[in-house]
């Protein structure tokens, strides 16, 4: 049996094909590592990460314009920063941040670093969630 470019090319398009569908079919399936705030470390930037706690405070950064809570779940606190364009974003959604404070959430985020300490950035509304 003789390979030639023609069936090397009709291979390499199957298995293009095959992994595509099954990149479509499992990437709702595809959820951020659960952690706990004392784990997270510099080795976890750019990260996305899932963390259930309790919103302790919430409140303006220095120019008015983002938004810093604080999450505790027991083994540590963290800041979660909510930037100006998706403070926008749960206006839209009709999501008040000032419901969260005292609740017990889920938050996802990505972990970043800023002034030598570990973050976590919101994207979106439905990063937030109360725990029932």
């Amino acid at each position: 049996m003789e390979i030639t470019d023609e069936k090397i090319f009709k291979i390499a398009l199957i298995t293009t094909i095959i992994g595509l569908i099954g990149m479509i079919i499992f990437a709702g399936e595809i959820n951020p590592k659960e952690v706990i705030i004392k784990d997270i470390d510099r080795g976890m930037i750019d990260e996305e990460v899932t963390i259930t706690g309790n919103i302790d405070k919430i409140q303006k950064s220095s120019n008015g314009k983002n938004y810093i809570l604080t999450l505790n779940d027991g083994s540590g606190r963290i800041n979660m920063m909510i930037f100006e364009s998706t403070i926008t974003k749960f206006a839209e959604n009709e999501v008040n941040l000032e419901n969260f404070e005292n609740k017990k959430v889920i938050v996802t985020g990505t972990v970043t670093e800023f002034k030598s300490t570990m973050e976590l950035i919101i994207h979106d509304s439905n990063s937030i969630k109360i725990e029932n």
